[in-house]
């Protein structure tokens, strides 16, 4: 992906809580049939070093993966229009046009099915815990039926793909001098989409992050 330094995320923690904060992520894979993409919730270690994941074996990617090969995933957080109004340097000069502020990861690999149940039983459970623990009474596989839960379990296939590039690019006006960017922040957080609200959460995560050096 392009990647101008200014919206650079290398920090390897801060990469990996993107993920679990927005864990569907799309795979892109190249089959016999051509380019797929398909969106997949996933896990990722501690590390950074591999994910994990299950989809249905009735999807053709259970095809295109048949044997290992590198895929890319990518991991979408918010995202927004930035309007050119809500710089105050266009009163000044007028020379501003609009954008678009986005936060993503992607996570490039090899990519493995894997069969055994055990394995996918406990990615099954792994991937519950973590989207339900924060809920008042969390749902767990043990809440349903033994033989229908057996049932479900046979109609879908684990995933595993071990990381070999982990990057993310956070663009959330930074190109901009600090008062554009409080402009940006301001005017968003008047507008009512909540991801226009996520951005400016993030924007002001950032500038504070950033350091005066870089409000220039």
């Amino acid at each position: 992906m392009y990647e101008p330094a200014l919206f650079r995320i290398e920090d390897k923690g801060e990469l990996i809580a993107f993920v679990r904060a927005n864990p569907l992520g799309l795979v892109i894979a190249a089959g016999a049939e051509g380019t797929s993409a398909d969106l997949i919730p996933f896990i990722v270690d501690d590390d950074g070093v591999a994910l994990r994941a299950h989809f249905a074996r009735a999807n053709p990617l259970s095809q295109t993966l048949a044997s290992p090969q590198r895929v890319l995933v990518v991991f979408m957080g918010p995202q927004t229009y930035v309007s050119p109004g809500y710089y105050p340097s266009k009163a000044e000069h007028g020379r501003v046009v609009p954008t678009w502020n986005y936060a993503m990861v992607q996570a490039a690999g090899t990519a493995s099915l894997r069969d055994e149940p055990d394995w996918i039983a406990a990615q099954l459970a792994d991937l519950t815990a973590q989207q339900e623990v924060e809920r008042p009474a969390p749902w767990a596989p043990s809440d349903a039926p033994k033989d229908f839960l057996a049932a479900q379990l046979r109609a879908i296939t684990g995933l595993e793909i071990v990381i070999d590039d982990l990057r993310g690019k956070y663009k959330l006006s930074q190109n901009r001098n600090e008062r554009d960017r409080l402009g940006v922040m301001a005017g968003l957080c008047r507008e009512a989409a909540p991801e226009a609200q996520a951005v400016a959460a993030m924007m002001r995560a950032k500038l504070q992050t950033d350091g005066p050096e870089a409000h220039s």
